[in-house]
C-alpha cells in the first residue's frame, strides 16, 4: 500500500502516542538540516522550527510596536491640530493653522485648500476657480482619495512645484452632505499616499478642518 505524505502526516496527528509505542523508530529517524547538508534528529529539527517561529513572532511584535508608536504620534499631532483650530477666530487663521501643522508636524511638503461653497475673498488662492469635474470628483468620494498625483489640476493646486508631486491625498470638506471644498496633500514620494492606505486620520483632519471653516465663515 502506498501512502501519500499528507496521509502520513494526518495519521501521526491522529495518533499522538505513535512514537511512545515505537520509540526505537523515533531514534532511528534523521532528516536533512534545512540550514545545512547534515542529517539531524527530529528533536533537533523541532527545536530549530520553534526557534524560527520565535523569530517570526519577534519580528511581528516589533512591527506591531512600530505601528502602535506611529499611531500614537499621529494621534498627538491630530490633537494639537484640533486645539489650534479650536482657537482660530477667523477663516484666515484656520487656513494658517492648517498649512502650519500639516506642513510642519505632519511633514507634508505640499498642502492646498480649495473652497467654493462658503463666503470668502474671491482673490485669495483658496477661492481660485475649480473645474466642475474636479468638484464632482471630490463630492462623490466616500473616503479620502489616495494615489497618483499627476495632471494639470494637481499642478494648479500646488503651484510651480506641482509637476513634481507623485502622490496625493484629496480630502473633501463637508457641511453635512454638502461638499464645500477640498484639502489636497501632495508628496514627491510615490508611496506617501497610496490607494490601499488607511485613511482614518485623514478623515479626522477633514472633519476638523470642515468644522473650523464652517464656524469661521458663517
Amino acid at each position: 500500500m502506498t501512502l501519500a505524505a499528507k496521509e502520513v502526516a494526518q495519521y501521526l496527528k491522529d495518533h499522538p502516542d505513535f512514537f511512545n509505542q515505537y520509540a526505537e523508530t523515533l531514534a532511528q529517524i534523521s532528516i536533512p538540516d534545512p540550514h545545512g547538508g547534515r542529517a539531524i534528529s527530529i528533536t533537533e529539527r523541532q527545536i530549530g522550527t520553534l526557534r524560527d517561529q520565535v523569530k517570526r513572532l519577534e519580528a511581528r511584535l516589533a512591527e506591531l510596536l512600530r505601528f502602535g508608536e506611529e499611531n500614537d504620534a499621529l494621534s498627538n499631532k491630530t490633537q494639537r491640530l484640533a486645539v489650534a483650530l479650536a482657537g482660530s477666530t477667523d477663516a484666515a487663521s484656520v487656513l494658517l493653522v492648517l498649512y502650519a501643522h500639516l506642513g510642519g508636524s505632519f511633514s507634508i511638503p505640499h498642502v492646498a485648500v480649495r473652497l467654493w461653497g462658503v463666503p470668502g475673498d474671491p482673490d485669495s488662492l483658496e477661492f481660485q476657480p475649480l473645474g466642475a469635474e474636479a468638484k464632482e470628483f471630490v463630492s462623490t468620494q466616500k473616503r479620502p482619495y489616495c494615489g497618483a498625483g499627476s495632471g494639470p489640476d494637481v499642478e494648479a493646486w500646488f503651484g510651480e512645484d506641482g509637476s513634481h508631486v507623485r502622490s496625493v491625498a484629496i480630502v473633501a470638506l463637508r457641511n453635512g452632505d454638502q461638499t464645500f471644498g477640498l484639502l489636497a496633500l501632495g508628496s514627491e514620494e510615490p508611496e506617501r499616499f497610496y490607494p490601499d492606505m488607511g485613511t482614518l486620520y485623514l478623515e479626522r483632519i477633514g472633519e476638523l478642518a470642515s468644522a473650523a471653516l464652517i464656524r469661521t465663515t458663517a
